[in-house]
């Protein structure tokens, strides 16, 4: 099942030049950064990788969505973090997948609501929407 958006109210651009050995910039200039293969996969480790962008800005949206959450279930989420870990390894097919790993820490809430909200805050979170069902997210709280 697809989830889209009804009312697209923003979309970034950016665009890639030489693949994973290269640069990727958007187009309004805020982002333009050199991309290397990372050591582990035969690169240079020189630049930051795909993997890395993936995980900057999932844990960005995953603490968006926990804000989001913690709104409704008022809840205080302040001082929280929120880290993405992003792998990447070959698939039994040939090809290449992903996993991921979110780690929250909500400093200000017992375990069981630090629980529920990362829970709820993956029901909502724009890149679990994404990737549910495509790459298995392991949701873990500190």
């Amino acid at each position: 099942m697809s989830i889209q958006p009804v009312d697209v109210v923003y979309t970034a651009v950016a665009t890639a030049e030489n693949g994973r050995d290269g640069r990727v910039a958007s187009d309004d200039g805020k982002l333009d950064v050199v991309v290397n293969p990372p050591k582990e996969q035969g690169g240079s480790g020189a630049g930051t990788n795909p993997e890395q962008l993936f995980a900057a800005g999932y844990s960005a949206c995953f603490q968006g969505a926990l804000s989001v959450v913690a709104r409704r279930e008022k809840a205080d989420v302040s001082g929280s973090r929120v880290t993405a870990k992003v792998g990447i390894g070959k698939t039994p097919s040939g090809g290449f997948g992903l996993t991921v790993e979110i780690a929250a820490s909500i400093p200000n809430v017992d375990a069981a609501t630090a629980k529920d909200l990362v829970e709820k805050a993956h029901q909502v979170c724009p890149y679990s929407n994404a990737t549910r069902g495509n790459i298995d997210v392991k949701l873990t709280v500190a």
